[in-house]
């Protein structure tokens, strides 16, 4: 970890009106390979730890899908657990409810190396539903009393997967928990308009005023900036 480099680039975030820094030690996208335990925690805990004596107030969510890592890194200084795995640990929700933070609950069909591979839903909506309400009962009895609830767009759904969620997102609400979506500059973006990712930030802030019309809490972006006005003109709208 290059402490200077993190540092300076949790401040610019801050600056431009991030609410929270997600920080993280393993890659997600398709086709992604894991790294060990050990790897990942020597990426994530300096880190964390940096941010923290640095920006105390800062509020800090570890993405990591090891309960190891989520107990360590709560205790330097994360004070949410962000799972993309949909909890591929099985200690994670009881270590969780035990640290008594907040918890994102992510779906997703798969894991990075195979969710893109034809992945197949008879109702995307029914199926995800289903899921989350099993994953809540689960989170009450582990004694998670914050759960923050991603349909995990791009993992383990194709483009129109994504544009069905996106377009019915409302749908979550009967969940009674915050919906977070994650859509900045992805595939769904870049090859629906035919530019590169780097040219996607448009589109990027189009879906995410979308999402937060239909009922999004909390987005997950690149470009916090842009994001921070979009959640203030649809505020200032509705």
């Amino acid at each position: 970890m290059d402490k200077d480099i993190t540092l300076k680039q949790a401040e610019k975030m801050m600056n431009d009106g991030a609410a929270i820094l997600d920080i993280g030690g393993q890659s997600t996208r398709p086709g992604a390979e894991q790294v060990s335990i050990t790897e990942e925690l020597s990426r994530v805990i300096p880190a964390i730890d940096a941010v923290h004596v640095y920006f105390p107030d800062a509020i800090i969510s570890v993405d990591t899908y090891h309960a190891r890592v989520a107990r360590e890194a709560v205790a330097i200084g994360a004070s949410i657990v962000n799972d993309i795995s949909g909890n591929a640990d099985p200690d994670m929700l009881a270590t969780v409810g035990s640290l008594g933070v907040p918890y994102v609950c992510m779906h997703t069909k798969g894991d990075p190396q195979t969710m893109q591979k034809n992945p197949h839903y008879e109702n995307i909506h029914r199926e995800l539903l289903d899921y989350f309400i099993a994953k809540k009962i689960k989170c009450r009895e582990a004694g998670i009393k914050d759960i923050i609830i991603d349909p995990g767009f791009g993992f383990g759904k194709t483009i129109q997967h994504n544009f069905q969620l996106l377009n019915h997102l409302e749908l979550f609400k009967m969940l009674e928990c915050p919906v977070l979506i994650g859509v900045s500059r992805k595939s769904t973006i870049y090859k629906t308009l035919g530019v590169t990712v780097n040219e996607a930030l448009n589109g990027t802030t189009v879906l995410n005023t979308i999402g937060l019309m239909k009922g999004a809490s909390i987005l997950r972006v690149h470009d916090v900036k842009e994001a921070r006005e979009a959640v203030r003109l649809v505020k200032a709208i509705l």
